[in-house]
């Protein structure tokens, strides 16, 4: 079989295989929403069983499988640009995160993370109590 070389198709191909990384493959949303944050990770075509979400002191790794349709002996590829295999994305939790309560919610090909901000690091205002001053016992002397 013949195949004409085009080599601005082939530099195209060699800088996505090198600017594709886990973020390519993983694209998030982050934001804070009253007291807690979300981020909101899309997965299309991953099959929930396959999200996998740890955290390992202050990092947070969420990895999932995507899979390729089978091809067959008919099948020629024109364009083939969504990531299969593993895909990951990491990240770092602040101090004052209830790391324990984090929620997971897949939906519509969309991961959302709901990452609660701990009570301690709340805001809170301190109240400030006024006292009188403390008067001094004792007797007076005068002095000439």
């Amino acid at each position: 079989m013949a195949r004409n070389l085009d080599p601005f198709r082939d530099i195209d191909r060699l800088f996505g295989e090198v600017t594709r990384g886990t973020q390519a493959g993983l694209p998030l949303d982050l934001y804070r929403s009253g007291d807690h944050f979300v981020a909101e990770l899309d997965l299309p075509g991953v099959d929930p069983a396959s999200i996998d979400i740890d955290i390992d002191d202050r990092t947070l790794t969420v990895r999932a499988e995507r899979t390729r349709p089978v091809a067959d002996d008919q099948t020629i590829w024109l364009v083939r640009e969504r990531v299969a295999g593993t895909v990951a994305r990491q990240l770092t939790l602040g101090r004052g995160i209830a790391t324990d309560q984090i929620v997971a919610d897949y939906r519509d090909g969309v991961l959302v993370l709901t990452i609660p901000v701990d009570e301690e690091a709340k805001p809170r205002k301190i109240s400030v109590q006024h006292s009188s001053r403390a008067e001094i016992s004792g007797e007076a002397t005068e002095s000439d």
